[in-house]
C-alpha cells in the first residue's frame, strides 16, 4: 500500500468549495477559550462540508495566529460569522426552522450512536465552553441534546474531539 501524494487527493479549491452544496450542518462554539480549538473545529468543518460556524461570546475570531495554526486555512473557505449572544442566535436559527442541538450531557440526552437525523433538516450543533460546558440557558432553548458515549475514567472530550466525532458521526448519517 502506497501513501498518497497531496496532488492526488483532488481537494476542492477555495473557491470550489464555497461553490459546492454543503452538509446541512452549522456549527454554533459558545465561549470557547482556545483558538487552538477554533483552528480545529474550523478544520474538521472544511473535511466535512459544514454550512457556517458561528463564533459566540467570548470565542475568538480570525484572523488570529493561534486559530490559523491548527486552522491551516480553512477559515478562508468555511462560513462564519460572529454573534455577540449565543440565545438571540438560537432563536434566530428557530426561525429559520434549524432544528438546534446541543452537545452535553443531561438528563435524557439521546447518546448520539442512537440519534438519527431526518431528511432534509439542517442541524446546529452546540459546543461549549471548556470548563462549563454548553450553559443551561443554551440548553433550555435547544430542541435536543445530545452525549457522546464515554466507557472510561474521563468523563469529557476536547471540545474539537467532541466536534470531529459528532460531525463525522452525523455525516455518516446524512451521507
Amino acid at each position: 500500500m502506497r501513501k498518497l501524494e497531496n496532488s492526488e487527493l483532488e481537494r476542492l479549491s477555495v473557491e470550489g468549495f464555497k461553490a459546492v452544496e454543503k452538509t446541512p450542518l452549522i456549527v454554533v462554539l459558545d465561549n470557547i477559550r482556545s483558538l487552538n480549538n477554533i483552528g480545529s473545529v474550523f478544520r474538521t468543518s472544511d473535511a466535512f462540508r459544514i454550512e457556517k460556524i458561528y463564533l459566540c461570546g467570548i470565542t475568538a475570531t480570525p484572523p488570529h495566529k493561534d486559530i490559523q495554526k491548527t486552522a491551516l486555512g480553512s477559515t478562508e473557505s468555511v462560513e462564519w460569522e460572529y454573534a455577540e449572544n449565543t440565545l438571540e442566535l438560537i432563536q434566530k436559527l428557530h426561525a429559520e426552522s434549524v432544528q438546534v442541538i446541543s452537545i452535553e450531557q443531561a438528563e435524557n440526552a439521546t447518546m448520539l450512536n442512537k440519534f438519527t437525523p431526518k431528511p432534509n433538516t439542517t442541524y446546529a450543533l452546540v459546543f461549549g465552553n471548556e470548563v462549563k460546558g454548553v450553559s443551561q440557558d443554551v440548553v433550555n432553548l435547544s430542541d435536543a441534546v445530545i452525549e457522546i458515549p464515554q466507557y472510561g475514567t474521563k468523563h469529557s472530550l476536547n471540545i474539537s474531539v467532541s466536534c470531529g466525532v459528532v460531525l463525522w458521526d452525523l455525516f455518516s448519517k446524512l451521507d
